[in-house]
């Protein structure tokens, strides 16, 4: 699979049959999806499309109407209106093609804690309808892939949180699903078993399965998705990469430090026409710091050019520098800038979760 970002210098006749070329392929199509519990309104209007292998993560404050989105989109809950293709079906049309197609797992793992690791792959695969021999091939080659063949034998009630998440999710990927639906599924680990399970949900990825990712770990969003969603009180707000949600909600900028306090003015007047601020006047009182005050925040828009500027002015004045640091809005800052500070909406009282189980469809 090509990065996506990767650029490719074509041939004037490859250029003329590339826009010829047909659009990606389409995954998941979610089309004004509504749903109501009683007179409230969990999702009011969702439409978004995921590219066929690709990461998509579903952004949105508790309650704002992910899992109800992923549950209608998996068939655990019919849609009140809008329409749903997934894997090329109908959500409700044709429900049990979409359930032969997807594997959807929950917040919490759902496996027999009695058995052992293998012995729930094993038991997954034949209520899949695997033969016996199928299913402890299969399963020894999940073992295989997600790290787990020496804690095979083992009882997974004996498996810490990162090794149950990583076969709840084999327990998933028996049948090989075009489609994954990850609801959450990092809640509750540790830094290195959410390593580990995003690693595995990369490799999914490279191996052109779609997944579609709810999460609450703005970090998680930025390191996997290809593609963020933003859903607030049941609406999509925003879309775009990660990189593409920070220039829309903040500009980049130069902090720019000088050797000596007694040089900020200088430094000031010397950057002013480039929109340059005393670095302490963009920051909260209470994140002010000795750096900041001596420091001019430089607008950014240019990226690279705007540095090479600023370093030629600089040099030219007689000023020099300590540092030139470039700052980027962060994901938590894009959330926070979209969601607002009510971002909890009264939805956590009304969204049903009936995926907090981990089921292979």
């Amino acid at each position: 699979m090509a990065h996506p970002f990767r650029r490719h210098v074509a041939s004037p006749s490859t250029s003329s049959r590339a826009r010829h070329r047909a659009a990606p392929e389409v995954a998941i199509t979610a089309n004004g999806l509504r749903k109501h519990f009683g007179d409230h309104t969990a999702v009011a209007e969702v439409t978004f499309d995921v590219e066929k292998g690709s990461i998509l993560a579903l952004l949105g404050p508790n309650g704002a109407g992910k899992t109800t989105t992923v549950n209608m989109l998996c068939t655990l809950l019919k849609p009140d209106a809008g329409s749903a293709i997934v894997a090329g079906h109908d959500v409700v049309a044709d429900a049990a093609a979409v359930r032969r197609s997807i594997m959807l797992t929950g917040q919490f793992a759902a496996l027999d804690e009695s058995l052992s690791g293998r012995a729930n792959l094993v038991l997954f695969g034949r209520l899949m309808g695997l033969t016996r021999r199928a299913a402890r091939e299969r399963a020894d080659e999940l073992l295989t892939d997600f790290g787990l063949t020496d804690a095979a034998e083992r009882r997974v009630g004996k498996y810490s949180g990162g090794m149950r998440r990583r076969i709840d999710i084999a327990c998933g990927l028996v049948t090989r699903p075009e489609v994954v639906f990850l609801d959450e599924p990092t809640t509750g680990l540790d830094p290195r078993s959410r390593q580990d399970v995003w690693r595995l949900v990369s490799a999914l990825r490279d191996q052109g399965v779609t997944i579609l990712l709810t999460t609450q770990y703005l970090e998680e969003a930025d390191s996997l998705s290809d593609r963020i969603v933003v859903i607030d009180k049941g609406r999509v707000i925003a879309s775009g990469t990660a990189a593409e949600l920070k220039a829309a909600t903040g500009a980049s900028h130069y902090r720019v430090t000088p050797n000596v306090a007694e040089e900020l003015e200088p430094l000031l007047a010397c950057l002013g026409d480039l929109g340059a601020t005393h670095a302490s006047t963009q920051s909260d009182d209470a994140t002010v710091n000795e750096a900041d005050s001596i420091s001019v925040s430089v607008p950014a828009p240019e990226g690279a050019d705007t540095l090479v500027e600023i370093v030629r002015r600089t040099t030219l004045a007689g000023i020099r520098l300590s540092d030139i640091t470039l700052r980027r809005p962060s994901l938590d800052e894009v959330f926070l800038a979209l969601t607002g500070p009510d971002a909890t909406s009264d939805n956590d009282l009304h969204e049903e979760h009936p995926s907090d189980r981990s089921a292979s469809a």
